[in-house]
């Protein structure tokens, strides 16, 4: 192989980083949306499942932060930490809580799908906090407020339409809904309900990704950034537990081998573990809405393995509501890379003629000194 050939295949692969790194990331929530309805379906709450979660992630990560940022890790300060807290409120308490209390009211799928309108809640809070740059005049930014517009329009239609039911012949067999006190019955399943929880869990979670991106100018320790929001989540969703379910211990038994125990660990090492700190990484190179951009690849691995694992039923409006999210998500990507594509462009004539600005500028002054030169001789 040449040496061109060798630094061509180099760049390909530095290029394809991100988008491998954020594929790996859809695979892992894929699994644990599966993982997490099946516990909530064994009875499990979804307030100490939250707190498990980053206890965990919190556990397994701080070592590793510790030994391997210890030069690198910067000062804490007052607003460092304020914004710690704060991101330790949005994901890990709110939308933890309000993301799997809308999953008990709905399906894994459902529930997956309906955080498709998370890049587009993303790319609005982005453009609002300057994050992502945005102008109507340009055809980038055309397609990315269309495909927003479109993507929550999607959203709509997964919620309000129903339609006939696609019998997937593996779904048809059985139904694994145990009847415990904690869980919603086939019956009561109720999808507007849980897809207004979802959707205000998805806000919190925007919310969270362009928070993260701003701590992270300031604070670049990516693996301790994550310790301490998994710690700060911890304590308080240990709070809002103990407020909202007073005297129900009961909820806080976990053992070896139960569901509580391995959705816990899975989710806490692979959502907020390895998901805060890939997250981070993937967000100072392309940016909070990239992060995002391909949840309905996650929504696509759920609906397979629900199907298989959960005998979970589609119907035909949640079929069309989900291309409809995946048509209008799309847009938001190819907008956002036509407007860096253009902004690559403006920066690359800014630079061409500041260059040539002081090449003018550096002759000028050789062009003078010579003349003064000539007249003082």
């Amino acid at each position: 192989m040449s040496s061109n050939s060798k630094e061509c295949l180099m760049k390909n692969l530095k290029r394809s980083k991100p988008y491998l790194a954020v594929i790996f990331l859809q695979f892992g929530f894929g699994g644990s949306a599966i993982i997490a309805k099946t516990a909530l379906n064994n009875g499990m709450s979804h307030y100490t499942f939250a707190v498990y979660r980053n206890l965990f992630a919190a556990v397994v990560f701080a070592p590793f932060a510790a030994l391997l940022e210890r030069k690198i890790r910067p000062k804490m300060t007052l607003s460092i930490f304020w914004k710690i807290m704060l991101l330790g409120l949005l994901e890990p308490v709110i939308d933890q809580n309000l993301y799997y209390a809308g999953m008990k009211y709905t399906t894994a799928t459902f529930a997956t799908a309906m955080c498709n309108v998370l890049p587009a809640i993303t790319f609005l809070l982005a453009w609002i906090l300057r994050l992502e740059n945005v102008n109507v005049w340009k055809v980038g930014s055309q397609a990315k407020i269309i495909g927003t517009i479109i993507t929550l329009g999607g959203a709509t239609i997964m919620t309000l339409v129903g339609g006939p039911t696609i019998g997937l012949p593996w779904t048809k067999h059985h139904n694994n809904v145990p009847t415990t006190t904690n869980v919603v019955s086939p019956n009561e399943l109720n999808p507007l309900k849980g897809a207004i929880f979802i959707t205000a869990g998805c806000f919190c979670w925007a919310f969270f990704y362009n928070l993260q991106a701003i701590t992270l100018k300031n604070y670049q320790a990516g693996m301790s950034l994550t310790s301490l929001i998994c710690m700060s989540g911890t304590l308080q969703g240990t709070a809002l537990t103990l407020l909202v379910q007073r005297g129900n211990f009961g909820i806080w038994s976990i053992h070896w081998g139960s569901s509580l125990f391995y959705a816990s660990l899975y989710c806490g090492i692979v959502n907020s573990g390895i998901g805060y700190y890939v997250s981070g990484l993937i967000m100072n190179e392309k940016g909070p809405v990239f992060v995002t951009a391909f949840n309905p690849l996650n929504m696509v691995i759920v609906a397979i393995l629900g199907s298989f694992i959960l005998s979970e039923q589609l119907n035909m409006g949640r079929v069309v509501g989900a291309a409809v999210i995946v048509v209008g998500l799309y847009l938001v990507i190819w907008g956002t890379s036509k407007d860096k594509i253009s902004t690559k462009i403006v920066r690359t004539n800014i630079e061409n003629v500041e260059s040539n600005n002081d090449k003018e500028l550096a002759e000028i002054k050789s062009s003078n000194q010579l003349v003064i030169g000539d007249e003082s001789v």
